[in-house]
Formats: structure tokens, C-alpha cells, sequence
């Protein structure tokens, strides 16, 4: 089991930046990838953002290419999403989520097992 829990979340202006931080606990030892996700009101749970074990595959939705950027530090089991020039759009509850790794494998298309209670993101106009 990979305990994983947000924080980084609040209300912003449009424009501003935030960074959400991931902090993985528990079964922690085999390689694993890591992702963010977003639910906006009345709308299904989307892929943002994801990234490999060694950080050298990432993956991004097309609403946030260059605007947002993953990153993860290994030695904390903590991985990071910071979110540039942020639109009101962008408004949902963030989710960050965990994986086994399977080499070659692109972060965007993995069934994630673990996930966090959320954090709330709210960018006002």
C-alpha cells in the first residue's frame, strides 16, 4: 500500500502560480509513477500531468503544456506540480496518484492504484 497525501491547494487570481506537493508513504521501496489529476464541478476526474520513476518520461494533458510542470523528488517521496499562469478553468479539486512502473510505459496511460484525498484548487477571474 502507497499512502499518498496533497497539500499546496488554495485561491488564487487568475494569473497567479500555486505548486501542489505529493508526499508518498507506506510500500514505498519498488519504483513507482506518479500523476496528477483533476475533478472540475460537474465534470469527470482528467489526467494532467504524469511522470516516470526516473523522471526522464513525462506526460501532459494539452490544456497545460507549458503552463504546468511536474517534478518529483525521489529522496522524499515527493512529487510536485507547479501550475504557471493559472485560468479559472483550471478550478477543480487536484489528485495526485501512484503506480507500479512498467518500463516503457508512458505515465498518461496507466490505471492508477493509489490515490490522495485531494486539494482544492480555485483560480477567480
Amino acid at each position: 500500500q502507497v499512502q499518498l497525501v496533497e497539500s499546496g491547494g488554495g485561491l488564487v487570481q487568475a494569473g497567479d502560480s500555486l505548486r501542489l506537493s505529493c508526499a508518498a508513504s507506506g510500500r514505498t521501496s519498488n519504483n513507482y509513477v506518479m500523476g496528477w489529476f483533476r475533478r472540475a464541478p460537474g465534470k469527470e476526474r482528467e489526467f494532467v500531468a504524469g511522470i516516470s520513476w526516473s523522471g526522464r518520461r513525462i506526460d501532459y494533458a494539452d490544456s497545460v503544456k507549458g503552463r504546468f510542470t511536474i517534478s518529483r523528488d525521489n529522496a522524499k517521496n515527493t512529487a510536485y506540480l507547479q501550475m504557471n499562469s493559472l485560468k479559472p478553468e483550471d478550478t477543480a479539486v487536484y489528485y495526485c496518484a501512484a503506480t507500479g512502473e512498467i518500463l516503457g510505459r508512458g505515465p498518461a496511460t496507466y490505471d492508477y492504484d493509489y490515490w490522495g484525498q485531494g486539494t482544492q484548487v480555485t483560480v477567480s477571474s
